[in-house]
This record gives structure tokens, sequence and C-alpha cells, in this order.
């Protein structure tokens, strides 16, 4: 575990390293909260604040912009990430983005949901963030994501982000996986979009959202390379 734990608190993970430490893991560590709390209270690196899978806000930042600007909905448009972890996904919108956003971070692990409130209002000698937009919000709540009813009602997101969410609980097994699918559609508003970030092929990753959002329409688009690793973001939309 020490091994581990020194691993996963490097910034950013090597893709080769990150496969072969999911694969040692498969099927009983990465869909369980113990796992989670116990990487999230390890020390961090340097004067990091944050640690990402994948890639952080600065790499997605090309990406997101256009959408939020073009999203039809009435500001603040409402954005919920899944499984945020400590991720700079939610801080970086908060913060940088230049309209006016209601970000919710939803995590199952309490530490770190303790962690990024902590570091919202400016604890561990970290400067309090303030909003890139006067009208923008951030918040975040311990919550299941394969159970968002106490935390988000039906339609109430315009956009809803899942940065490695869906491939850590499908390490539980399919079934989680689509049901994390499930409530992320059904909290989606109806012109709201799902984005998916994933180093997972899409011969592998479209069968399964396909199957699992009957009735939308699925696609993907390349990302980076980031570090030389190529991304994908798998968007679900409704269908028209």
């Amino acid at each position: 575990m020490a091994a581990l734990r020194a691993t996963l608190h490097v910034a950013t993970l090597a893709a080769g390293a990150r496969r072969a430490l999911l694969g040692s893991l498969a099927g009983n560590c990465l869909a369980y909260r113990r796992l989670w709390d116990k990487l999230h209270s390890g020390p961090r690196v340097g004067s990091v604040p944050t640690f990402d899978w994948f890639f952080g806000y600065e790499e997605a930042q090309g990406f997101l912009l256009p959408l939020l600007q073009e999203a039809q909905a009435a500001y603040p448009l409402r954005v919920l990430d899944v499984g945020c972890g400590t991720s700079s996904l939610c801080t970086g919108l908060y913060t940088k983005c230049p309209i006016p956003v209601d970000v919710l971070g939803v995590d199952f692990s309490p530490v770190a949901v303790a962690h990024m409130n902590s570091l919202l209002e400016g604890g561990q000698d970290q400067i309090p963030l303030y909003p890139g937009h006067p009208a923008s919000q951030l918040q975040f709540i311990q919550a299941d994501a394969q159970n968002l009813e106490p935390v988000a009602p039906s339609g109430s997101f315009q956009l809803v982000l899942d940065k490695g969410t869906w491939d850590a609980v499908a390490r539980g097994g399919l079934p989680g996986a689509y049901q994390l699918l499930s409530e992320c559609l059904r909290v989606l508003s109806p012109q709201g979009t799902l984005i998916q970030f994933s180093d997972e092929d899409p011969d592998v990753r479209l069968p399964c959202l396909e199957q699992g959002s009957q009735g939308w329409t699925v696609t993907v688009q390349e990302l980076g390379p980031f570090r030389g690793i190529p991304y994908f973001a798998y968007l679900v939309q409704v269908s028209h």
C-alpha cells in the first residue's frame, strides 16, 4: 500500500503506469470508498493542493469553454462533477471561467470533500478561491454518484462531468457503471450534455455508452495528446 500511495501522489500518472496500477487493483479496490479515503489522506506533492487523474482544468478548458458559451440556458450554468475527488476541474471552472457557472462537486469520499471545502475557504495555508465571474458559485458535497437523489433533482444540470469516475466504478463491475450513467442522465436538463473524460479506447467505451443510454446520441472527440497521451471526451446528449 505504501508503494501504491507513493505512485498515486505523482501529479499526473503516465498512462502505462496507471494502466498497470488499475490492472493490479481490478475487482477489489477502485470502486471502494475506503481506498480513496486513504489515498486522499496521504501527503501531497510539493505545494500542489489538487490531484488529477488523466489531466486537469488547464488541459480541459479549451474543450469545455466553447460548450459552456454555446449552452442555451439561463445563467449561471449549472455544472455537476461526479466523483470529483481532489481534481482541479471544479476549482478551475469556478476561478477561471469567464461566464457565470454554478458548480457542484460530489464525491463519496468525505476526506476528498473536506479537503476541497478547506481549499475553497482558504485552509491548508492556501489563499481562498475567488470566482472568475461575480455570479459564479462552487460547492462540494459528499454523495454517491450512483444515487444522486439527495443532492440533485432530475433535469437540474446543463453539464455533467465524469473524469475517470466511470473507469473506477467499472472496476467493481459494469452494473455499477451503468447505474452511474443512469444517474448522470437523470440529472441532465433536456438540452444538457454529459461528458466522460477517459483514456479508454472508443472501441471499448462507445458500445457500453450506447447500450446504457438508448434514446440519446453518443459521440466522441479525441483530446490531446497531453504529455504524449491521447484522451477522449465521450459526449452524451438528447437525440433530436
